[in-house]
């Protein structure tokens, strides 16, 4: 059965006091067994954040990692180092990493590799952009991003990826894609997995909606049969309606 997961994105919010806050806020939450949620704050409370939450449920997440394992590249972090401080979830493939520092299907095929030989979890970002669902491409783009990104790892590395859908028109817009557009693409994403992997992959593995997710249409989002929960952006970071998103599974 494929598990239910709520994974918060801080993206570049939350300094260590704010940090700490919204973290002790959340513990004070009830979060149902059933599922699996997550926060990602930034780089410099990541250390902290596993501390906080080590008698919890939730589990920590980075927001991204350089592809290679050491070296000169300024600024970087590897997967050996999250997983120094007991990180070992990641964010890949974030529309804000395309978009605004020019991350490819290519390079994230490299990140991609390099998290799993260190057996880290993947939370895989794709999705088109306004454009591209205006011409009837968000299909073929989709495709080409699982394909280009991920269709090289192993059947059996499918147990450590997480698939997020994140349509960029709907992310920090206000906008969201309709209970059935959601469905829609879900649905072709399993079919597309099927046919690239098998049919018991597609079936496991938890596909999740990202894009302008809140507590009061994350119910019906969620209720959609391909859709195992969300990647959350701005309401993650309070703690009632970021917990209202968890407890939205019908």
């Amino acid at each position: 059965m494929r598990k239910q997961i709520v994974a918060g994105n801080w993206k570049m919010n939350c300094d260590l006091a704010e940090t700490d806050a919204l973290l002790n806020d959340l513990k004070k939450q009830s979060i149902p067994d059933s599922t699996h949620v997550m926060v990602a704050p930034t780089y410099t409370n990541l250390q902290s954040a596993v501390r906080s939450l080590e008698d919890s449920s939730i589990t920590v997440a980075a927001q991204n990692m350089h592809q290679s394992e050491s070296g000169a590249f300024t600024g970087e972090i590897s997967a050996a180092m999250l997983q120094s401080i007991g990180v070992d979830h990641v964010i890949l493939g974030h529309s804000e990493r395309r978009a605004y520092f020019g991350e490819t299907n290519e390079l994230l095929a490299e990140k991609v590799t390099t998290a799993l030989n260190h057996n880290m979890k993947v939370i895989f970002c794709f999705g088109e952009e306004l454009v591209d669902r205006q011409h009837g491409r968000e299909f073929d783009v989709v495709k080409d991003q699982l394909k280009y990104g991920l269709f090289h790892v192993s059947e059996s590395d499918w147990q450590h990826i997480i698939l997020a859908y994140e349509p960029v028109w709907a992310i920090g817009t206000g906008e969201t894609a309709s209970p059935e557009q959601a469905q829609e693409m879900h649905a072709f994403i399993r079919k597309t997995l099927a046919e690239n992997y098998s049919p018991s992959i597609a079936e496991e593995v938890s596909i999740l909606y990202g894009g302008s997710v809140k507590p009061g249409n994350a119910s019906e989002i969620f209720g959609k049969a391909d859709v195992d929960g969300g990647l959350i952006g701005g309401a993650s970071l309070d703690a009632e309606s970021f917990t209202a998103i968890v407890n939205a599974f019908q």
